[in-house]
């Protein structure tokens, strides 16, 4: 039950966002056990970000939030994926993405939790 939030400097249109969902999607197998079926995405265009004082480039802040444990080496995979993906799809730098994860041991769904 992986979650993963994109906060982005620049506008985002349906065609981009349907793209990195997709993309997402695949690339979310890298963590074991993960797949598109569970996967929720969000985004946040338009997002006033600044990294290293400066706003002039293309930003991203993505959040991954993934129910079990820490997985360090497959996060490592998964970071490359997704710098590679908002690079392609927004023209974000891989030096102007910041990645989060966060190892989730408690998840409501439906009514109940895991």
């Amino acid at each position: 039950m992986p979650f993963i939030n994109s906060k982005i400097s620049t506008p985002l249109s349906t065609e981009q966002e349907t793209v990195i969902k997709e993309r997402l999607g695949k690339a979310i197998e890298l963590l074991p056990g993960k797949s598109e079926r569970w996967l929720m995405v969000g985004f946040e265009p338009k997002t006033s970000l600044y990294f290293r004082g400066d706003n002039s480039q293309p930003i991203a802040f993505v959040e991954v939030s993934a129910f079990g444990s820490e997985n360090p080496d497959a996060f490592s995979k998964l970071t490359a994926q997704i710098c590679q993906i908002y690079n392609e799809v927004l023209g974000i730098a891989p030096d102007h993405i910041y990645i989060k994860y966060q190892a989730v041991s408690s998840w409501g769904w439906n009514g109940s939790n895991l």
